[in-house]
């Protein structure tokens, strides 16, 4: 009993936006047709529903035109990996530094790591000065968007670059 009754009447407005009120369907697919155009029902929710005339392969070559458009626009952000040790050396630490002030300035999100083997795990704090170290040489380009945290045997931290605002 909970069926759909489709409406015999539908409201039709013409390709240019004008209104041409409401018709049966036969008579707004007439309409169609005379026009050269598709009748496509565009709120069927509506009391009666809404129609409208257009041409639908075009409207689908300029809606995958605005898509593509868009997706030339917009740029995918990259997450760029730096790994380290508990014990890694400073030249080596300013050497990982000045990498993720490159992948910052490129506007790559860098995830920092530092990767612990047995007993090193008991301290974790020289872990965290590690990835703090990193942060601080690149405070100028970006900033920390999740703190170090463990993650099993490693220490994780995530930067992105800095927004021009």
């Amino acid at each position: 009993m909970n069926e759909r009754i489709r409406a015999p009447e539908v409201r039709v407005i013409d390709n240019e936006g004008n209104q041409l009120g409401i018709m049966a369907i036969a008579e707004a697919q007439e309409v169609a047709g005379e026009a050269g155009l598709d009748l496509i029902e565009v709120a069927p929710d509506a009391q009666p529903p809404v129609c409208r005339l257009l041409d639908w392969g075009r409207f689908r070559y300029e809606q995958k035109k605005k898509t593509k458009e868009a997706q030339k626009k917009s740029k995918q952000v990259e997450v760029k990996h730096i790994r380290v040790r508990p014990n890694t050396d400073d030249h080596d630490i300013a050497f990982k530094t000045r990498n993720a002030i490159r992948f910052l300035k490129k506007g790559n999100k860098v995830n920092c790591t530092v990767i612990f083997r047995g007993p090193e795990l008991r301290h974790k704090d020289i872990g965290r000065d590690q990835l703090l170290r990193i942060a601080e040489g690149c405070a100028e380009f970006g900033e920390i968007e999740t703190p170090p945290h463990m993650e099993g045997r490693r220490m994780l931290m995530l930067m992105t670059a800095k927004s021009d605002k």
